[in-house]
């Protein structure tokens, strides 16, 4: 007996047919069952799933496409074409749809129901079809269930994944074997040739970005919590930089730790779960991610583990320095079950600077929270990106996520900048990474630290002390923080060679000034608000 399965209705001549079976909205128990038993996975001492994602063990940006197609309205002229948006012809989304459909003939598929955006008005019902349980339990845990499985579902966007099927980059318009491609159109995305389940997340994700501020809602690579006095922080930043460990607070609920949106009531979640880094992950520094990342029911991709006891080993990188944990929120204790909360009240740009050069923490003007934010500074960190090497690369990602950003930088920027000023937030620059000196000669800024600052720009215990203004970047600095040594506060005080500090900072600073030449036409007031 064979099945046939209905991608979306935006493709109603699109159809996976000649399928063994079609396992939909799966619980965790079963999806679990079926990953062990087709060898996709182990399970953990404590029950989490253990897979391995082969040899991209991080997202892979040079095969990522966007379909574009002829439009006399010139609607396509909007998208942010180039490096980040490779544009991809229609007939070969065509001819590589239906070799994939042609792929899953004779397999069976497991299919999630789930949706993106936690706000009912902007809310996008979304499929997810996988050829392996693991990536739909995947799929589950990232997304916002459905209340009820029986619930109609009728999906806006699907994600088909198969990383078993590997493109034939000279007959199918690829760089690789591996593939993902967004047609907007036939609201389909395709994924091939790679295990890593980010790609599931982060092309969702694009879709958002896509969608989100056609409607003035600005859509943001952040996280999210809530004080006890229902004040709203976010934290921006790529991987790697503490976005997922800084807003999981005890002290505070959780909204959500990667993806958000800012609308006319707030600030809501686009996901239902998170997708924390778990590379030599603690518990006395990081309790709620090591909990949540063990239980029943969540995915440790590439960690290493003795294959007798299946004790985890969180601090080797053998498999790669992005070993992952992906669960439901609800496995956070002190999240916030509706993902919604208010305006922001405070706003933290995240960056692991690896020049050792920032200061831990620094207060922007308006015009500086633009500036930093089209800048988007910040090191990747070795094993995020395919082709990393063991060290961290300084780069410039705009908005703190260009990877994902089909329009324009000036509109999601533009957008900021009105709700910055309509509700007064604050926005505090925060470097999680060097002091002492760069990468290789000087230590990673101490957690506790950092919690310590934003937990005083927080409470508004930085609202009273005094303020430097930093000689080469402009911004303020305050001279004292609770429970933070003083010294900490100047980073040039950290190195051994004052003299080093100045050239590796006029060094930082040039790489600002060339990157934000790209930005044409923006304000002077925002070009000036910049180092010099």
């Amino acid at each position: 007996m064979s099945f046939t399965l209905e991608l979306n209705s935006h493709n109603p001549s699109s159809l996976l047919t000649g399928l063994t079976a079609i396992h939909t909205n799966l619980p965790v128990s079963q999806l679990a069952e079926h990953a062990v038993n087709n060898s996709e996975a182990v399970l953990g001492n404590a029950g989490a799933l253990i897979v391995n994602t082969g040899k991209y063990t991080g997202r892979s940006p040079n095969d990522k496409f966007l379909v574009r197609y002829p439009d006399p309205d010139n609607n396509e002229k909007k998208v942010w074409w180039g490096k980040i948006n490779q544009p991809f012809s229609p007939e070969k989304f065509e001819h590589l749809l239906q070799k994939m459909c042609a792929y899953f003939q004779g397999k069976a598929v497991y299919v999630q129901n789930v949706y993106a955006g936690a706000h009912p008005d902007y809310q996008l019902p979304i499929r997810v079809i996988t050829e392996s349980a693991w990536h739909n339990l995947f799929a589950r845990d990232l997304f916002i269930r459905q209340a009820q499985t029986s619930e109609a579902h009728t999906p806006q966007f699907t994600v088909l994944n198969a990383p078993g099927f590997k493109a034939s980059p000279d007959l199918d318009g690829t760089n690789s074997e591996a593939f993902i491609i967004v047609d907007f159109r036939r609201h389909l995305i395709l994924i091939g040739g790679t295990s890593y389940a980010g790609e599931i997340k982060k092309s969702i994700f694009s879709i958002m970005n896509y969608l989100m501020p056609i409607r003035n809602v600005l859509s943001m690579h952040c996280s999210a919590n809530v004080g006890k006095d229902g004040d709203t922080a976010l934290f921006f930043g790529l991987s790697g930089t503490g976005k997922t460990t800084l807003s999981s607070d005890p002290l505070r609920r959780l909204i959500g730790d990667d993806e958000h949106g800012w609308g006319d009531d707030g600030v809501f979640n686009f996901e239902g779960g998170c997708y924390a880094k778990t590379i030599r992950l603690r518990p006395e520094l990081e309790p709620l991610i090591w909990n949540a990342a063990q239980r029943f029911g969540s995915v440790l991709e590439n960690v290493v583990f003795d294959p007798e006891t299946r004790e985890i080993d969180f601090d080797s990188e053998k498999l790669t320095e992005n070993t992952r944990a992906a669960y439901p929120i609800d496995y956070i204790p002190n999240h916030i079950p509706e993902g919604k909360a208010g305006h922001p009240d405070n706003i933290f740009f995240l960056t692991a600077d690896a020049f050792g050069v920032l200061p831990p923490i620094a207060r922007l003007t308006a015009d500086q929270a633009m500036y930093y934010f089209l800048s988007g500074y910040t090191s990747k960190l070795a094993g995020t990106e395919k082709g990393l090497g063991n060290e961290p690369q300084a780069t410039f990602s705009t908005c703190f996520g260009s990877p994902f950003l089909p329009l324009f930088p000036d509109i999601y920027a533009t957008l900021l900048g009105k709700k910055i000023q309509q509700h007064q937030s604050k926005v505090w620059l925060i470097n999680t990474g060097w002091t002492g000196g760069a990468f290789g000669t000087g230590k990673r800024i101490h957690l506790p630290y950092t919690r310590a600052m934003i937990q005083a720009a927080l409470s508004g215990a930085l609202n009273a002390v005094e303020y430097r203004q930093d000689d080469h970047f402009g911004f303020s600095v305050p001279l004292t923080c609770p429970d933070v040594p003083a010294e900490i506060l100047n980073p040039r005080q950290t190195w051994k060679e004052a003299q080093q500090y100045d050239q590796m900072a006029a060094s930082l600073v040039s790489r600002f000034s060339k990157n934000f030449s790209q930005f044409e036409g923006m304000p002077l007031n925002i070009v000036q608000a910049g180092p010099h």
